[in-house]
């Protein structure tokens, strides 16, 4: 193989069609804006192209080796294309859970086998940490009843606010966006541990504990992180049980994905107080129904999945792409390969 020819299938700017080309010359980069989609700071933003358009741009994907992004982010779309197109060969997702989007393609096995796919992964990992850190200090610095007391104009009788020295945080999930988070979490003093399904060893992280510790490391943290993928193994996985245990006050903060919670068992937590606060950039259902309970509770912060978007996650995943785009020119194995059987 000499050439790939990658049909862009997403909002992309000019700017980084033209990095993608520069940094791997060896790529028929076929980029229509009109097509694709005009350049978005948010790739969720689905574009809604005139109807006499839909037509053309199913012709134009169907003509990819390479798909940069799953056409209109569906997963239904993806199946269409991967029906129509036998020559496609490798799809790249935008979002880090883009697995996801493979899953609800409800591709037979053949087209798994056939197809490589990869994800961003690791591209969100800085700013969904200092989202993560945000919500841990948030807990910490009492935000909750801050706001609670501006809003009641009253100057409430001072508080003792703990330091980062004083408490410990565990890190679920020890991915790349867990390992940034603990870093981070480490470097401002916090005793940080670690759950995760293996052992590994993560700088800044004093313990690593398996994920069937969960409800005993649940009662011994001050604040706890979600960086989970959202797979079949981690549906549910912080339980009712797992919340019941928690240390009383604790603050649970969620950057990986919604579906990993038991969300009614949540809501009664922060109702008792046992969750003392709860910061969530994802939900179970998004968008967030508006008559959930979680909308009205005074210790809960929602982020509507925005806490990944950075001006500078266009350009990351641009570039990461292009390295991939190498990688397999060059018989090289691609980052970020999608487990077709977990799908993340």
């Amino acid at each position: 193989m000499t050439r790939l020819r990658v049909v862009v299938a997403t909002p992309l700017s000019s700017e980084n069609a033209d990095l993608v080309r520069r940094l791997e010359p060896r790529i028929d980069l076929v980029h229509d804006p009109e097509l694709a989609g005009p350049p978005s700071d948010d790739w969720m933003e689905r574009y809604d192209r005139p109807g006499r358009l839909q037509a053309a741009f199913e012709q134009y994907v169907d003509t990819a080796e390479v798909l940069y992004g799953v056409p209109d982010q569906s997963g239904t779309a993806l199946a269409r294309t991967v029906a129509a197109n036998p020559g496609l060969r490798w799809v790249h997702t935008i979002p880090a859970g883009g697995g996801q989007q493979i899953r609800a393609a409800h591709l037979d096995r053949a087209a798994l086998d056939r197809i490589l796919f990869t994800t961003s992964a690791g591209v969100h990992a800085e700013p969904l940490a200092e989202f993560a850190v945000f919500g841990v200090l948030a807990g910490a610095k009492l935000l909750p009843w801050l706001l609670t007391e501006q809003a009641a104009h009253h100057w409430a009788p001072r508080r003792v606010m703990p330091i980062a020295s004083d408490l410990t945080v565990a890190v679920v999930g020890l991915g790349s966006i867990g390992r940034r988070t603990a870093e981070k979490l480490a470097g401002l003093g916090y005793r940080v541990v670690g759950v995760h399904r293996r052992q590994v060893t993560v700088d800044g992280v004093g313990s690593v504990y398996g994920m069937d510790r969960l409800a005993e490391v649940a009662g011994m943290v001050d604040a706890m992180v979600l960086a989970l993928p959202g797979t079949d193994s981690t549906r549910g996985v912080v339980s009712r049980e797992v919340l019941a245990a928690a240390k009383p006050g604790m603050t649970l903060v969620n950057v990986g994905r919604g579906t990993t919670v038991d969300e009614p068992a949540l809501i009664e937590g922060l109702g008792s107080g046992r969750i003392g606060l709860a910061v969530l950039d994802v939900t179970a259902v998004e968008p967030l129904p508006a008559d959930s309970p979680l909308w009205a509770l005074r210790n809960v912060i929602i982020a509507p999945h925005t806490a990944a978007i950075s001006p500078h996650e266009p350009r990351k995943i641009a570039e990461l792409f292009a390295e991939n785009a190498r990688r397999l020119l060059d018989g090289e194995e691609l980052l970020n390969r999608v487990d077709t059987v977990e799908f993340y």
